[in-house]
């Protein structure tokens, strides 16, 4: 692989410029280039443009006898509010591999929403000399899935309120009539997605003129519940004043108003089942799956009750593709799916890491990232992720930074925006000490799930060497595999050529299987508190709400799901101001909700916005156009 033909040196400068123009020096290679190194034949994949090609799923059919290569997830330490530079990890760490170390390998990222990259934090392709390109493409439309995502998750949205609408205006015969209408010779069908509402009501008739009056009535009206409709409208904007809307205003709509609101087009559940499905036949079953809310009896409603689980598949029939791109260093990257790494898992698809798996094939590595720090993304990594697609991890990378071990260690609170205090860039070698039992818990953590940890030290000029030997030796001390210093953001793969050797010993020498938090077969309850053990809590409260909630799903048979925390990412414990490792504390859980097509249940730990919105001065003020050349100014 390190004389591959894509493989390009890059001549880094100091200090190093923006992301953006980092980007733009570089002339990325043609994508046939990427996917002809990754021995990808060209009937499996279909061009988009010059530098982006959908890779299909019929490679994974192909290559199914092939082995997979190793397997490595990164994480982080619990995180300030600017980031610990996870996403750039991962990249460099590939191009570590691939550019430097003469291995086959393959990153796999999310998509970033165009929310934060218009928004308060910027894109997420890494950054430095670490970087997907084109940059621009990666921060915006890419291949539009999320736009796929949006126009499916609204579809649904309309088919829930059309229905109410027509059910409260109509008697069950003029309602069954019209939904299975009489065709040219006067005779009644079903269209084959009535079949699933039939069978889930136990009646085995196929011809709607055999249904007697209560059939027909079961059949026909849904008796929506408006005050249980759990789903929202979506667009991919951080828009807050939709936050909390009313609908139904029209003349036309007859006085059935009611409250609503949008999501962020990434906190879609639609979003969550493209990251968790195997296939296109189980995306299909999971988008139909999908409970909107509650019938007046208690029943759940599903996508497929409604008779839209269909067409929301047709709407993601190329969505299910992952992106594939490059690194600056010309490594093969597959970008796929971008869930809320709060409310949902978090992480990249299965699917796509399937894929790079069999590419790399045989001492290959594939790195994927989990969002947020390891009590997070990891976590959920470990419990949802891997036991829904089988896959076993090798290694677990935890990247680590020396400003928030100083936060975590005692350090004045790190805000975005405003300029580091001045704790942060002068050694501190206490403060980082005891910052460090963050990263220790981490460490144990993530070891518990029977994988080797190493931890990434991802440097800052205003670093010390008595600083990061501090975390080097408290991370062996915790138990980790190995830990390395990384410059791979001012150097590129050549910076963490270090972290590529540690993190190819680590896989080479894992002997143990992978071991779930919990098993999923135990209470709603019993899950909870495996989770809440692990961030150092003492016990679970659940309010009345939640209580109802957990008593609901599980006489609705859905207590056998994995859970999926919402909580804070800025500390193990639900308070995000209670640093380094807290323990003893109560968790408390204000509601729990349920993403049953994805296949999870998720507690809610404390308020989750699930639509951000935009500060005073957003990073959309900087954001433009060269008129002369059409290039991107501005992404950060």
């Amino acid at each position: 692989m390190g004389s591959s033909k894509t493989i390009r040196r890059l001549e880094v400068v100091s200090p190093v410029p923006a992301d953006i123009d980092i980007a733009n020096s570089v002339e990325p290679l043609p994508i046939a280039a990427i996917a002809e190194d990754l021995n990808l034949d060209s009937k499996h994949y279909d061009l988009y443009g010059k530098y982006k090609a959908k890779v299909l799923l019929s490679v994974l059919d192909e290559l199914q006898g092939s082995e997979d290569g190793y397997y490595v997830v990164v994480g982080g330490i619990t995180p300030t509010p600017l980031g610990e530079g996870k996403s750039t990890t991962t990249v460099g760490l590939c191009q570590a591999l691939g550019a430097f170390l003469d291995k086959k390998v393959a990153t796999c990222l999310r998509q970033p929403s165009q929310g934060p990259t218009f928004g308060i934090k910027g894109g997420a392709a890494g950054g430095g000399y670490s970087q997907v390109i084109p940059m621009d493409e990666f921060n915006l439309h890419l291949t539009g899935d999320i736009h796929a995502i949006t126009a499916a998750n609204n579809l649904l949205a309309a088919a829930i309120d059309t229905r109410f609408f027509h059910e409260a205006s109509q008697s069950d015969k003029a309602l069954f009539n019209r939904l299975c209408p009489p065709n040219k010779e006067g005779k009644r069908t079903f269209a084959d997605v009535m079949f699933r509402r039939l069978k889930k009501l136990g009646i085995s008739k196929t011809n709607p003129d055999e249904l007697t009056p209560d059939e027909v009535k079961r059949f026909a009206r849904l008796d929506i519940d408006p005050d249980s409709i759990t789903w929202r409208r979506v667009m991919d904007v951080n828009d807050r004043f939709l936050r909390k809307i009313t609908i139904g205003q029209g003349p036309e709509e007859k006085g059935m108003v009611r409250e609503t609101g949008f999501d962020i087009s990434v906190a879609s559940e639609i979003m969550a089942v493209l990251a968790l499905t195997t296939s296109l036949s189980d995306m299909r079953e999971r988008l139909g799956r999908m409970v909107i809310g509650n019938s007046k009896a208690g029943e759940p409603i599903t996508a497929d009750d409604l008779g839209v689980g269909g067409a929301l598949t047709v709407l993601m029939k190329d969505a299910i593709n992952p992106t594939l791109m490059q690194t600056l260093e010309g490594t093969p990257v597959l970008v796929h799916a971008g869930p809320f790494a709060n409310i949902a898992h978090g992480n990249s698809s299965i699917v796509a890491d399937k894929i790079a798996l069999k590419l790399v094939g045989k001492g290959g590595f594939v790195v994927t990232e989990a969002g947020f720090g390891a009590d997070i993304g990891t976590e959920k990594f470990m419990n949802i992720k891997c036991r829904y697609s089988g896959l076993v991890p090798q290694c677990a990378v935890i990247v680590a930074t020396i400003r928030a071990l100083k936060m975590h260690g005692g350090g004045p609170e790190v805000v975005a925006g405003k300029p580091l205090d001045h704790a942060y860039l002068t050694e501190n070698v206490a403060l980082v000490e005891a910052g460090c039992v963050n990263l220790a818990r981490h460490i144990l953590n993530t070891k518990s799930y029977g994988v080797n940890v190493v931890v990434a030290i991802n440097k800052f000029a205003t670093d010390s060497e008595a600083e990061m030997n501090v975390v080097r030796s408290a991370a062996l001390a915790a138990g980790a595999f190995d830990a390395v210093v990384c410059t791979h953001h001012a150097h590129g793969g050549k910076g963490a050529v270090d972290l590529g050797i540690a993190v190819q010993r680590a896989c080479e020498n894992q002997t143990q299987r992978l071991k779930f938090l919990y098993p999923v077969d135990i209470s709603i309850k019993e899950k909870i508190g495996a989770i809440a053990k692990s961030y150092g809590a003492s016990g679970v409260e659940y309010s009345e709400q939640a209580e109802k909630q957990i008593e609901m799903y599980s006489r609705q048979g859905f207590s056998g799901l994995p859970i999926c925390m919402a909580k804070t990412q800025y500390s193990f414990s639900h308070i995000p101001s209670q640093k380094g490792a807290p323990a003893g504390f109560v968790l408390p859980i204000r509601d729990v909700r349920a993403s049953i097509g994805a296949g999870f249940i998720y507690p809610l730990v404390g308020t989750m916005s699930t639509m951000p919105g935009l500060p005073t001065r957003p990073c959309f003020f900087d954001i433009d156009i060269d008129i002369a050349t059409g290039k991107v100014l501005g992404l950060s």
